[in-house]
């Protein structure tokens, strides 16, 4: 009975948020593609003929919005998720932490791109701070990936959320990009932990 009331109350509080509404108006998956737009129209890193990957692209919502937008560039979606087919994007279902893996894209891309954008989250565990630094470490290891692959003013935009590992990637980032801007959305929920880290311009060592 309290898990039906739960589900009802989640439904209700769904249906009256006005990016759920706007998403299936516009034809997108998931509501989490007005985050990325509201990014862009900030920092403005997506063009026409951007060389980019879309880590954690399931359901797809986000690699929507980038196949309308780069048309001329190239879209790797990636997931351990199944995703249905979009236009103007190449998925791949396989593991991001498997190092394979990093190998085919840096294959596919002929070794540098512009963005590297990553949505990827852990399983949630009942543990807020366990969930957070779990995500925080694929943050970690997408960032790691990004300064070898990425272009000299490439971007590498993550999603993490506030815990316990926020300050070690914080620091990380300011060591490895010319630029680090922390950023939440307001399409991102009001209760929510979840942050953006934006970073451009991967600093010569």
């Amino acid at each position: 009975m309290k898990k039906n009331k739960i589900s009802k109350n989640w439904l209700r509080r769904r249906n009256k948020d006005i990016y759920f509404k706007k998403s299936k108006i516009q034809g997108y998956r998931s509501r989490a593609v007005f985050k990325l737009i509201e990014m862009n129209n900030k920092f403005k890193f997506i063009k026409k003929d951007t060389l980019l990957i879309d880590l954690g692209s399931s359901p797809g919502s986000w690699s929507q919005f980038l196949g309308r937008e780069i048309i001329k560039g190239k879209i790797v979606a990636l997931d351990i998720l199944p995703m249905k087919e979009i236009d103007n994007v190449n998925f791949i279902k396989e593991d991001f932490m498997n190092k394979n893996t990093h190998e085919k894209i840096a294959i596919y891309f002929n070794n540098k791109i512009d963005v590297v954008l990553s949505d990827m989250a852990a399983n949630t565990s009942g543990n807020k701070e366990l969930d957070a630094y779990r995500t925080g470490e694929l943050c970690l290891n997408a960032m790691d990936f990004s300064k070898r692959i990425l272009c000299d003013e490439g971007v590498f935009l993550s999603k993490l959320f506030m815990g316990s590992i926020f300050k070690e990637i914080n620091e990380i980032a300011k060591k490895t990009f010319k630029k680090v801007v922390k950023y939440k959305p307001l399409s991102s929920k009001k209760e929510s932990k979840e942050i953006y880290i934006y970073c451009k311009g991967v600093l010569k060592i």
